[in-house]
């Protein structure tokens, strides 16, 4: 799948998603090293048991609007982010992109850890598709909106989650993508700079750029997002609402507390 880039409107659709399901195949026994894994593959020892994250998934999403994924760990929302990136493909069905993606999907993904944060911002632009010319010339600005003037020339190994995240995000969104996926990047980092990010964010939502949006923390979810996806075992429950669909969500999640709560 090749994500295409081209002139829409807003209103018109830049993610469309058919009948599409996404399975794996997971070692069905335990194997206690690698070497053990490879001789009872030859061996044709090793058997598998095929794990289904997405089920029949359809989606059309329009530019310029805001999506939140809900649901529990493990209900396809990283992998449904993921294959919007191009990152996986189907096995049945059609992705359709258009328009280019800022993707932050997870913390210090197209970092090196052995290097300065300094000359992961230059990687990191390039992973993007930016000029090393016009990293140069926005360097300034995302350290500036990252706060690490001091951490610099420190390895990106020696960062806290938060200070990747602030990263991450000032290099992600130093331009205004077609589309800016997030997934739980805002959980991490202090208060203060969390409504940073989201006043940023919503700037590029005045103009035009599509969000879709991942986390557990139901206020950034209602802030940001006019629609939502609830996922469930790689199933779409609901579609509509963000508050709707949010409800119906933790209305589910009580009655299922209940139930187990009455074993």
């Amino acid at each position: 799948m090749k994500n295409i880039t081209e002139q829409i409107g807003l209103g018109e659709p830049c993610i469309q998603l058919n009948d599409v399901t996404v399975r794996f195949n997971m070692a069905g026994e335990k194997v206690d090293n690698l070497k053990e894994y490879f001789v009872k593959l030859m061996k044709r020892e090793l058997r598998f048991k095929e794990f289904c994250a997405l089920r029949d998934v359809s989606l059309t999403i329009n530019k310029g609007e805001s999506w939140a994924l809900v649901g529990a760990n493990g209900a396809g929302k990283s992998t449904l982010l993921k294959l919007i990136c191009g990152i996986l493909s189907p096995y049945k069905g059609s992705v359709r992109v258009r328009g280019s993606i800022a993707p932050m999907i997870e913390l210090g993904a197209g970092f090196d850890p052995n290097l300065t944060a300094k000359e992961n911002i230059y990687i990191n632009g390039a992973v993007l598709g930016h000029s090393r010319k016009f990293m140069k010339e926005q360097y300034d600005n995302i350290v500036e909106f990252a706060e690490l003037w001091d951490f610099m020339d420190l390895p990106i190994k020696n960062y806290s989650s938060g200070m990747r995240a602030r990263l991450g995000f000032a290099v992600a969104t130093v331009v205004d993508p077609d589309i800016l996926i997030i997934d739980e990047v805002l959980a991490v980092g202090d208060k203060s700079f969390q409504k940073k990010c989201r006043d940023r964010i919503r700037e590029m939502q005045k103009k035009g750029v599509t969000l879709i949006f991942v986390s557990h923390a139901k206020p950034p979810v209602l802030e940001l997002c006019e629609h939502a996806i609830w996922l469930d075992h790689g199933r779409i429950c609901k579609v509509g609402a963000t508050e709707e669909v949010y409800e119906a969500y933790e209305s589910f999640l009580d009655e299922k507390t209940k139930k187990t709560a009455a074993k």
